[in-house]
């Protein structure tokens, strides 16, 4: 499979999950591949641009300086850089890792209101991404979960909204949100009230078939249909089905027709297109361009297929 190969000809990050998640390499192979995340590569160039004080580019959501007639929103500070080392797969028992949340740990504090960063801050979109990174790299974030627990809405979902008196859920602060409670359960084992709000959660987007309005049957939104990576705080259908694919549920029916979008967007030669890059500034690229075959979306793609079809 042409795709295949051009997946393995690539950087660690990408090498080391497609040996796990589509072909049949050992374990031992697997690791010895993830391990070279943290002295090559994309992870590698990462780890180097954290700062002295523990930070990347001098902030925790924001950086230090910019501008904000900038077009989109800075990706360089210390919490999205987390995100990209966490999607590289980071081994967090490596001493890279551990030397670098040790630093975040004791230096990276909150913007908003100055909490050190595993004791998250108010948004609960923000607050998924912390439960997120504290779960995968070892820090304690249960008090962070309690408050995501207490903020759940009535339809199931979270909306960044909330404190300005929205009582509907958003897609984008909802998906942040499940993605840190099931990192938080792989690492504890969750609680039955974790566990409960999460299966909530996922109910509420199932419900919607990851992309129409309950109400009306209609699109929500025709960016959903429109893959990018990496995907920040932003939702859309491939996201939403790497999420049920790593849950590790049977497919739901409900998922059908998104993985029917999914799969009608492979190209003819097997990989699928970057669409929807979200503007910012960032510390390097990725990926080539909008327009042009995309690795990450290709081994995201071809794992949630696999997934589905398997089932």
């Amino acid at each position: 499979m042409e795709a295949l190969d051009w997946l393995l000809d690539s950087d660690p990050a990408i090498r080391w999950q497609v040996l796990r998640d589509l072909t049949d390499a050992a374990p031992p192979e697997v690791q010895a591949e993830r391990a070279r995340v943290a002295t090559r590569g994309w992870g590698a160039r990462l780890l180097a641009l954290q700062d002295e004080n523990g930070q990347w580019d001098g902030g925790t959501y924001f950086p230090a300086r910019f501008d904000e007639s900038e077009p989109g929103q800075p990706w360089t500070a210390t919490t999205y850089s987390l995100l990209l080392l966490r999607d590289f797969g980071l081994d967090p028992g490596s001493g890279q890792a551990r030397n670098a949340v040790a630093r975040v740990r004791d230096n990276s504090r909150w913007e908003e209101g100055n909490q050190p960063f595993f004791e998250g801050e108010v948004e609960p979109c923000v607050n998924g991404m912390a439960v997120a990174l504290g779960a995968y790299f070892g820090e304690d974030v249960d008090g962070v979960v309690r408050r995501l627990l207490n903020e759940q809405l009535d339809d199931g979902g979270w909306n960044c909204e909330a404190e300005r008196g929205s009582v509907r859920s958003s897609f984008g602060t909802t998906i942040n949100v499940l993605e840190g409670l099931l990192e938080h359960e792989r690492a504890t084992g969750g609680s039955p009230g974790s566990i409960a709000a999460r299966q909530r959660a996922e109910e509420y987007l199932l419900e919607r078939g990851l992309l129409r309005r309950k109400t009306t049957g209609g699109l929500i939104d025709s960016d959903w249909l429109a893959f990018s990576y990496p995907t920040r705080w932003f939702f859309d259908v491939l996201r939403g089905l790497d999420y049920f694919r790593a849950a590790g549920n049977r497919p739901d029916e409900r998922v059908a027709e998104a993985v029917e979008a999914l799969a009608s967007k492979r190209q003819p030669d097997g990989t699928w297109l970057l669409e929807n890059t979200h503007p910012g500034r960032t510390n390097f690229a990725l990926e080539e361009g909008d327009g042009r075959p995309s690795r990450w979306n290709t081994l995201r793609a071809l794992r949630v297929l696999e997934w589905y079809e398997g089932q």
